[in-house]
């Protein structure tokens, strides 16, 4: 008897030869193609703006050596006469890493997409971004949840009885893990209802700063004077939140005091010259200026106006135009602004004679 001709589990040993030289073939052919696919789409996808060239080019890439290997192994081992038992333990490796690798290609395709979903709304869409960056995450974790339950299901567990039982260790895990998990719905309700998004400047208490990182437990801020301010997405959410980013108007109140010897009938126009000083300013809006009250020691006006500009520069540099304009002309008018004084009537006290 020929030595090819002996057989080996239930298939001549020339049928294991030219399955194993069917499986070697075909996992070499489809490595071989799926590298030169990928150099050569990734190229073209460079020189393009379409979205599909992308993809093709991802996905492509996101396709595993192991899995091109295991699919020319079961293409071999088509070629044999296996047992029904065999057959199963095939048939059921091969959807393992068709499951698997659909679960890669999926990650991909998720990552790609909130990849360029954040290079191009970024600057228009701050929230949607933000949005889409947690969403993503989920979405990824249910991607792998599932395909580990197909798998399971394919192996011949009983999900029905597992799914039960994760849910009874899910409600002791939950509670231990309450503040953990309480964060992670908080950062899903910042991501949802969009109070502020990355790049905003807010206030929490007594600490402000912009947004530099919204995380599955932490946001990070980054104060004025540069160092990072990490708050609890739990205790953020709870804690009042003031977003200076999405003011479209600023509301300015100032006073200034004018001394007692000022007579009324300078008194009187004051109000108008504030309001023209303001008035010529570009981007603001006057509202009111009013000869508010008698103070210790001056003359109190209260003036009100409008900045339309969000831009905390902005205001100061339109404060500053107000208050140079404000103190010439006063001093053309003969009006002198107060300062706390103190007039000592002494009783009693010699007089010059």
């Amino acid at each position: 008897m020929n030595g090819f001709e002996r057989v080996f589990l239930l298939n001549p040993l020339i049928d294991w030869v030219v399955a194993l030289a069917i499986a070697m073939t075909l996992a070499a052919a489809l490595i071989f193609v799926r590298r030169i696919a990928v150099k050569r789409l990734s190229a073209y996808a460079r020189l393009t703006d379409v979205a599909i060239d992308d993809a093709l080019a991802e996905g492509l890439s996101a396709t595993k050596r192991v899995f091109l290997v295991i699919v020319g192994l079961y293409v071999g081992a088509q070629y044999l006469a296996l047992t029904p038992k065999a057959t199963k333990f095939v048939d059921s490796v091969m959807v393992i890493a068709l499951l698997v690798q659909a679960a890669f290609w999926a990650n991909r395709s998720i990552a790609m997409w909130l990849k360029c979903y954040v290079r191009d709304k970024r600057q228009t869409d701050a929230a949607g971004a933000t949005t889409v960056a947690v969403l993503g995450f989920i979405a990824r974790v249910a991607v792998w949840a599932l395909v580990s339950l197909m798998i399971l299901d394919n192996l011949g567990f009983n999900i029905t009885a597992l799914v039960a039982s994760l849910g009874i260790g899910g409600i002791a895990v939950a509670l231990a893990v309450q503040n953990i998990l309480g964060d992670i719905f908080a950062s899903l309700s910042i991501a949802l209802d969009k109070p502020f998004v990355i790049g905003d400047f807010i206030i929490v208490g007594d600490q402000l700063g912009t947004v530099e990182y919204i995380g599955l437990k932490t946001t990070r801020l980054r104060s004025l004077s540069g160092e990072q301010i990490i708050f609890s997405n739990a205790d953020l959410l709870n804690s009042r939140v003031r977003n200076y980013k999405r003011m479209s108007e600023r509301r300015v109140l100032f006073r200034f005091g004018v001394t007692y010897q000022t007579p009324a009938e300078k008194l009187e126009r004051i109000p108008g010259i504030v309001a023209e000083i303001i008035q010529a300013q570009a981007q603001t809006r006057f509202d009111r200026a009013h000869f508010q009250g008698f103070g210790d020691s001056s003359l109190d006006f209260e003036v009100v106006y409008y900045v339309l500009d969000r831009d905390y520069n902005v205001y100061m540099n339109i404060q500053q135009a107000i208050n140079l304009a404000l103190f010439r002309r006063l001093a053309d008018e003969g009006v002198e602004f107060a300062y706390p004084t103190r007039t000592l009537h002494l009783v009693g006290a010699p007089q010059a004679g």
